[in-house]
């Protein structure tokens, strides 16, 4: 049962058209916001936790005491429907579901997509978390990534938000805050590739648990390859650390990552995290 306080919200909300009050044990928030896209919350807890002040939505960063009120997101992504969860430690406090209508044709699709990750970008930013977890659907995982810069790492799993426990009660790493550019020295300074080599170090630079990437020198005398350049991050060492084999024709460079892993097992988290980086961004 309700206290008699949220069923007055809940009545406030349904009567302003933010609240679907079909079933009264379980109302859903529709963002009305854009045509063709829905957004629906679950309801939670609506008010701060740390001063007690009404939310518009769980899990909202407050502007009144200025305190964040969910820590984690993760999103468990598909091409027409994101469900996001919001987590506090390792208590779920809301989850939102948003929905689009793939478009067909190049512009239209384009468009519809660049929507629907602003979408799930702006719930997110709501939030003010501290890392972001997504699994599902590369390209539009790729598109949400794009509009952040929270961390951010890829999930497997057929329940995310369970993966993301598990991941997060394992010792934590290190987040480094230095711009990406920043990240890059040594004394190689050329790249395979041109300036896609540099957009894949930048990639690799751009991970919240990369310190340092060192480029290599080059080697001329690889196997030719007709695919582009391919980047792929490599096993780790015993410090954590790992490299990054870059790959344009015949040409082949290793490049240093120092990352904020403290052994191989750590250090085997980041590799997966760059690689599936990688891959989003179709390197691999």
């Amino acid at each position: 049962m309700r206290s008699k306080r949220l069923r007055r919200e809940i009545d406030d909300l349904a009567a302003q058209g933010r609240i679907e009050d079909g079933t009264r044990d379980r109302p859903v928030a529709v963002c009305r916001k854009r045509a063709r896209f829905t957004s629906g919350v679950r309801i939670a807890a609506m008010e701060c936790r740390h001063c007690a002040s009404p939310l518009e939505k769980p899990g909202d960063f407050c502007l009144v005491c200025r305190e964040a009120n969910a820590d984690a997101v993760v999103l468990d992504v598909a091409r027409d429907r994101t469900t996001m969860t919001m987590l506090e430690d390792d208590d779920v406090v809301g989850e939102t579901t948003i929905t689009t209508v793939p478009e067909d044709g190049d512009e239209a699709e384009v468009v519809e997509l660049r929507n629907y990750a602003g979408l799930i970008a702006d719930e997110i930013r709501r939030k003010r978390p501290e890392e972001v977890y997504a699994s599902g659907d590369r390209e539009v995982v790729r598109a949400v990534r794009a509009e952040l810069h929270y961390p951010f790492y890829r999930v497997d799993g057929d329940d995310p938000v369970e993966a993301v426990r598990k991941r997060r009660g394992d010792r934590a790493l290190d987040v480094v805050e230095t711009p990406p550019a920043e990240k890059i020295g040594g004394s190689h300074t050329t790249l395979i590739g041109g300036r896609t080599g540099m957009r894949a170090i930048q990639t690799v630079a751009g991970h919240p648990h990369v310190k340092k990437v060192i480029p290599g020198p080059i080697d001329a005398g690889g196997k030719g390859s007709q695919s582009g350049l391919r980047a792929k991050v490599t096993r780790a060492d015993d410090g954590g650390n790992v490299r990054l084999l870059l790959r344009d024709g015949s040409s082949v460079q290793e490049n240093r990552i120092v990352t904020t892993a403290r052994d191989r097992e750590m250090g085997e988290r980041v590799r997966e995290d760059l690689n599936d980086v990688l891959s989003e961004e179709e390197f691999q």
